[in-house]
């Protein structure tokens, strides 16, 4: 693995270079502000080390802009090694207050005064939008402060020519996802994580009891954690300050909830946003939605405020990647603003770091309270975005059955299969399809035990509330399995039209894609292949050409950065030890480039990176030199095939043998538990969207197509993420795409982060620049982005 130089694969996408960028003789500031949030260290820490790789100078701002007004020392020089070991720390290790004497004119001029006779005039700000509309006003006055110090005499007028113009740019560190202008916020998945825990957690107890839970959660007046929550558990009842329930919901909810126990259902869930009013904008609070189900069903109902539990633990591997990809690209943000540049937050727009103006952020953000004040709802709705949107759209459709008198029936059957490996989430999709396509008028069939079962027939009806509860559960119900179809070609055709199967949605890994090939090469010879076909791709190895992302990858990457957490604490009272650490994934690296990404390991080695005996050398002296002057604890990742030759075994024994005297090692092969456990609040809610958004794709195929048969490439396709958008990539398009003997896609989105991983783990790297300086504006056109 040649640390310095670019990846072989990915070096053609390569634009700019880090080299054409330089910090000499620039400073940078970073302070956490408001509220914390898990990831923020994460942020700091990418923050630190990309400034001083580049040559600057990078300060601490410790307690917010309460620290910047204090000054003394409340602003540090940072160093590489004051930023170890808090990638996995929850809150701000740089501490985080509400200051009101930085509102004033006079606080602000102090701490002007303070980062000037440090030269910082770049600042990284994390906060949520009030701590960045300060930074922006801090931003606008800074030239004319300046003057005021000089007229004061505390500065001269030379400091007042070199340091004329502050850079400020912004990232958003918040639990609520309540600014727009970026899918996720800082904080936001590793709060769904709590939620989600305690919620799985409950759920065991109110099923012992029959009973109702109410369950609130924070937000502020925003919705996006209730909303998500009740998504990933299958809630009946959501309160959100965005979406008041209608006039006469006390009677609608009561009703659901009896209905509930008709159907033999043991618990309900209630979720309640803090911020949830009614359509007059009164308050509705848990207690009152308990009051009113104890007195109207006599149910035994229990409240739960999660409160700041919600802040609290370690972030998630997407806050952490997020954080340091956010960190990273603020800090050229800052390199490359002049002075004609506004400030910006940079942001995630699906799979991409981007930057947008902070004021038209800000703006649109404070337009969602104005909406709500004045009771557009609707309006509130869409300017948090489609993703919020299309989440609230789908809650509503999957959560509340139609009475059967208002679903129009199509005639059509639809059927959903799983195939290859199990992932978690699997049974999120199933659920989320199921109910999807029973509420468009399909009758929905279930195959068992993937393509072996349907050969065998193992094929039955399956109803809305065969689904319940299916979203917190791991694994596959329905049954998966790796055989592909091409031997059943006959069976499974003489099934379809046994069962008059019009449409199938599959839900699998790289076994899938091939199937999903062989049932369309299979059309000439059978008639009843010649139906829409989709795949959604779920496995933890995340390798099916056509999407960015698949369901089950997100819980393995979890259980990945858990697992690495865990090894390095162990080691706490050891002093130098080096684990290495295999991980699945096949011939693709994704889960190790992204689990050493999110648990700051010191190397990676993937197969789409090719290395010899030399790289491997280069990477112990590496650690040897780290491990003498800064750390106590390595990291090594190895993706499971990344070399036919250079196994676990062998690195271990290398690196055990390398560095006697120095360190000692341990190694630790993951196995199957990647594949295991509870989804994580991404995979469950990415799973039920994507595949009712498969679903809403079969549906207009079928209505378009009534009673005729498809023969077209584009009836056939892998529905995935590409970016910043949900795409319909038809099989035959994706051939040539792909690398079948390796099973993997030709390209891959993720080689380019890892100049980053390096970057932050000391090595020499180029890194991929961003494609321009220019702002992008806030979209709200495009299709489900990729954050949940």
């Amino acid at each position: 693995m040649a640390h310095d130089d670019v990846p072989s694969i990915a070096r053609t996408s390569f634009r700019k270079f880090l080299e054409h960028l330089s910090g000499d003789g620039k400073a940078i500031g970073v302070l956490t502000s408001g509220g914390d949030a898990q990831g923020m260290n994460a942020a700091v820490r990418a923050v630190v080390r990309m400034g001083i790789y580049v040559g600057a100078k990078v300060y601490f701002i410790r307690e917010g802009y309460q620290g910047m007004v204090d000054g003394s020392k409340n602003i540090v020089e940072a160093d590489w090694e004051s930023v170890s070991n808090i990638l996995q720390v929850g809150g701000t290790v740089i501490g985080s207050a509400r200051c009101k004497d930085f509102r004033s004119r006079e606080g602000r001029l102090k701490a002007a005064h303070n980062l000037v006779q440090r030269g910082i005039t770049n600042l990284c700000v994390i906060g949520g939008d009030g701590s960045l509309t300060g930074a922006n006003i801090f931003r606008e006055e800074w030239s004319q402060l300046l003057e005021e110090l000089a007229a004061q005499g505390k500065i001269d007028k030379e400091a007042v020519k070199e340091h004329g113009h502050l850079n400020v740019v912004g990232m958003v560190g918040s639990i609520d996802n309540d600014f727009c202008g970026t899918d996720m916020t800082i904080g936001t998945d590793s709060a769904l994580h709590r939620i989600i825990e305690v919620i799985d957690a409950i759920m065991t107890t109110a099923q012992s009891h029959q009973r109702t839970f109410v369950l609130e959660v924070m937000g502020r007046h925003c919705g996006y954690l209730a909303l998500v929550s009740a998504l990933a558990c299958g809630a009946d009842w959501v309160f959100l300050p965005e979406s008041p329930p209608e006039d006469g919901w006390q009677e609608t909810m009561c009703t659901k909830l009896l209905e509930n126990r008709a159907q033999k259902k043991r618990l309900n869930i209630i979720i309640v946003a803090e911020g949830a009013i009614d359509s007059q904008n009164k308050p509705i609070s848990s207690e009152q939605i308990k009051e009113l189900v104890v007195q109207q069903l006599g149910y035994d109902t229990r409240v739960t405020i999660l409160g700041h539990v919600q802040r609290g633990g370690t972030p998630s591997a997407f806050d952490r990647i997020l954080a340091s990809r956010l960190g990273v690209e603020a800090v050229v943000a800052l390199l490359q603003a002049t002075p004609k540049t506004p400030a910006c937050v940079v942001s995630l727009s699906g799979n991409q770091a981007v930057r947008v103006p902070l004021m038209e952020c800000v703006q649109m953000t404070q337009g969602v309270q104005k909406a709500m004040d004045e009771r557009r709802f609707k309006d509130a709705v869409q300017l948090r975005g489609r993703s919020f949107e299309g989440n609230l759209n789908i809650y509503k459709q999957l959560a509340i059955k139609l009475p059967d008198s208002q679903i129009e029936k199509t005639g059509f059957n639809v059927a959903v299969i799983n195939v290859g490996a199990p992932a978690a989430g699997m049974n999120a999709a199933v659920r989320s399809s199921v109910r999807f396509g029973i509420s468009e008028g399909h009758k929905m069939f279930a195959i068992y035990d993937g393509f072996e079962g349907f050969a065998k027939g193992q094929i039955k009806e399956i109803g809305w509330s065969d689904v319940g509860g299916w979203t917190g559960q791991g694994g596959s119900i329905l049954g998966t399995k790796r055989l592909l179809p091409g031997k059943q070609l006959e069976e499974i055709a003489a099934q379809m039209c046994a069962h008059n199967i019009n449409a199938l949605l599959m839900i699998g890994g790289f076994e899938a894609y091939l199937g999903l090939l062989e049932l369309s090469a299979a059309r000439e010879q059978h008639e009843e292949f010649r139906v829409p076909m989709v795949m959604v791709p779920a496995t933890v190895s995340n390798n099916v050409p056509g999407s960015d992302f698949s369901i089950g990858a997100d819980t393995a990457l979890n259980t990945i950065t858990d697992t690495c957490d865990r090894i390095k604490q162990s080691a706490s009272g050891t002093k130098r030890r080096v684990f290495i650490i295999e991980t699945m994934g096949g011939y693709c690296g994704y889960l190790a480039n992204m689990g050493a990404l999110a648990a700051g390991a010191d190397a990676a080695y993937i197969f789409e990176e090719p290395f010899d005996i030399r790289d491997l050398q280069s990477n112990v002296e590496h650690l040897t030199e780290k491990m003498k002057t800064t750390i106590q604890r390595g990291l090594v990742l190895r993706n499971e095939s990344c070399s036919e030759n250079y196994t676990t075994d062998f690195i271990y024994q290398l690196y055990s043998e390398e560095g006697k005297g120095v360190f000692d090692c341990r190694k630790n092969v993951l196995g199957h538990m990647q594949q295991g456990g509870a989804p994580s609040p991404f995979d469950r809610n990415f799973g039920t969207k994507i595949s009712a958004r498969a679903m809403q794709w079969l549906s207009m195929k079928l209505k378009e197509g009534r009673g005729k048969k498809f023969v077209n490439d584009d009836s056939v396709c892998v529905l995935g993420i590409c970016k910043r958008k949900l795409c319909f990539r038809p099989v035959a398009e994706l051939k040539k795409e792909t690398d079948f003997e390796h099973r993997i896609p030709k390209e891959q989105w993720w080689l380019k982060l890892r100049p980053l991983m390096k970057i932050l783990a000391k090595y020499k790297a180029s890194l991929e620049l961003s494609d321009s300086t220019q702002l992008e504006h806030i979209r709200h056109d495009q299709e489900e982005p990729a954050a949940i």
